[in-house]
This record gives structure tokens, sequence and C-alpha cells, in this order.
């Protein structure tokens, strides 16, 4: 779905006059990212010049230029000198398909990945529960202040880092491999929601992501597993429905013209 072509009824007018400034670069990346899914493109698939695709896209060249970047930066792109834009190899085969093809504005694709996040999550948290070394228990506790700390400053930069590390460091902490690398995936994709579709700013309540952390601290902390995977899903439902708002307010609410807002 591309700006240009949402229908008008898609937002009342106050709803429009009240979504926020969406960035060109933000509207391209997410045009780009919906023309790969659209052209059914996969990892290594060459895509238009940087001329070519801001035509397909219907954006300025210089847009899709930033556009690029960003992806390229999130790893969704690889930009080789010389040779063109392609869509990226995911460092894990096991995500080839789901990562180049998720679109981290899309709503229904968007709900998936929460879905997938609580039920991955929440086993992870529940084994940490009963497995965390001391050292790892550190971490995840570190992680945790870090985020209380960035919160009291509203500083969602370094919020953003330590919540990221908070739930790696559960990942980890719950002695499966194969569970601490999913959790690693689920975060990148994360990344690319807050990138991409939220202009990378907090869609809720910092202060309140940061005592849900706390509380999931205790939780594993203290070896209540039923307790810690039943916080962890809470709080990945909590910042579901604050992404999902913020997604529909920013995407939704007001099409953009040709060459961006």
């Amino acid at each position: 779905m591309t700006g240009s072509s949402r229908p008008a009824s898609a937002a009342s007018d106050s709803e429009a006059e009240a979504a926020p400034y969406r960035p060109g670069y933000e509207v391209a990346a997410e045009r780009i990212l919906e023309y790969v899914a659209r052209q059914g493109m996969g990892p290594g698939d060459r895509l238009p010049t940087e001329k070519d695709l801001a035509a397909e896209v219907d954006m300025s060249r210089t847009v899709v230029r930033e556009g690029v970047k960003i992806l390229s930066a999130l790893g969704r792109l690889s930009v080789e000198k010389g040779r063109g834009i392609f869509v990226a190899h995911p460092r894990n085969d096991l995500w080839s398909d789901t990562f180049s093809r998720f679109l981290p504005t899309d709503p229904s694709r968007v709900g998936e990945l929460f879905e997938f996040r609580r039920f991955t999550e929440a086993q992870t948290s529940g084994l940490a529960a009963t497995r965390a070394t001391p050292v790892q228990l550190r971490a995840i506790r570190e992680a945790a202040q870090r985020s209380a700390e960035a919160a009291e400053r509203d500083d969602y930069e370094s919020f953003s880092r330590a919540d990221a590390e908070f739930h790696q460091a559960i990942g980890a902490a719950a002695g499966n491999a194969f569970l601490s690398s999913l959790v690693d995936a689920i975060q990148r994709l994360q990344r690319q929601v807050t990138i991409v579709a939220l202009a990378d700013s907090a869609p809720g309540s910092l202060a309140g992501a940061a005592e849900q952390h706390l509380a999931i601290l205790e939780a594993i902390g203290a070896g209540e597993q039923e307790q810690a995977a039943d916080l962890m899903a809470r709080h990945i439902d909590t910042t579901e429905l604050q992404v999902q708002r913020e997604i529909h307010n920013r995407i939704f609410a007001a099409p953009a013209g040709p060459n961006g807002p």
C-alpha cells in the first residue's frame, strides 16, 4: 500500500489533522519495502536503479536514496558499489523468507510479530527464572536498571538500547541457544518497526515499560517461573497495543504526497 493509493476515507478529517509529521525517508523506506514484497523479491534479488526505483515508488530520487540508506543500516537492503541495490541476505537462513517479506508498517504483520514475541519471550522468561546463573541474572538486572534510569531522563535512545539488552539477556538466561537466537531475530524485526513505522520514537510510556522490566526481573530473580512468563506476556501485550495505535495514527491518518509529507 503506497501513500498515493490510500483512500481518503481511511481516516476522518480530525484524525488527519492530528496525525504527526512523517519524514520523507520514513515514507520512502516503507514504499521500498512494499515494492519488494509486491514484486515477490527475496534475498539476493536486485532492485531497480535508484532512478527507476524512485519512479516505482513515486518519490524523489534524493528521498529514495535516504530510504535506501535506512534500510541498508537495518539489514534489509545491501548496496554494492558498481553493482546496485539488492535484497539483503539475513544472518540466519531460518529467517530468510520472513525477514525479506516483513513489512514493519503493516498492522497485520506487526501483530504476527508480537504474537510470536509473546509466545517466545514468555517461554524464555519462565526458563530464565529456573536457569539463570548469577552472572546472567546480573546482566538482566543491569539492563533493567539502565532502562529505568533512561526512562527517568526521558532518554528514548538510551532506553531503546537498554530494552533490547534486557530482552536479549533474558533470552540468553533461558539456557537454550535456539530460543536465544529467536529472541535476537525478534529484536532485529522489532527495531525495523521502531525505525520505519514509528520514526524512532517511543510508542508509549517509558516509565511504564521500565516498571514492567523491573517486575519481570524480580520474578526471574525469585525463581517464579509462571509469574515471570505471565509478566512478560503482559509487557508484550501492552507494547503491542501502544505500537499498533501509533502505527494507525502515523500511517493511515495522513496520506503522504508523491515526495513525502
